[in-house]
């Protein structure tokens, strides 16, 4: 199919989000971080009994191994991101 440039930026520009607009790919139970909880809520609410694997993996810390040799890695220590206080572009040329 050939299309004028107009005709085809207007096509094209159909499938772009406006200025604000976040593109939502997965949402549900399942969708973000809080899948644990979520799931462990609908359990609850449909009175269903956890049993095997789910379960040992809810008790059990994680384990980390190395896939080069295959042994388990050590954690010794976990750096915390730190949140900037003001979300601005660095250098905001407001100065003297």
């Amino acid at each position: 199919m050939t299309l004028q440039p107009q005709e085809f930026m207007r096509r094209f520009l159909l499938h772009t989000l406006s200025g604000g607009f976040h593109r939502i790919r997965h949402y549900g139970l399942l969708a973000n971080g809080n899948r644990r909880d979520c799931l462990a809520q609908a359990r609850t609410a449909l009175q269903a009994e956890v049993s095997g694997p789910v379960e040992a993996a809810q008790t059990h810390a994680p384990t980390f191994v190395c896939r080069h040799c295959g042994k388990p890695l050590i954690i010794l220590e976990i750096l915390m991101r730190e949140r900037p206080s003001i979300r601005a572009p660095p250098g905001g040329g407001l100065g003297p």
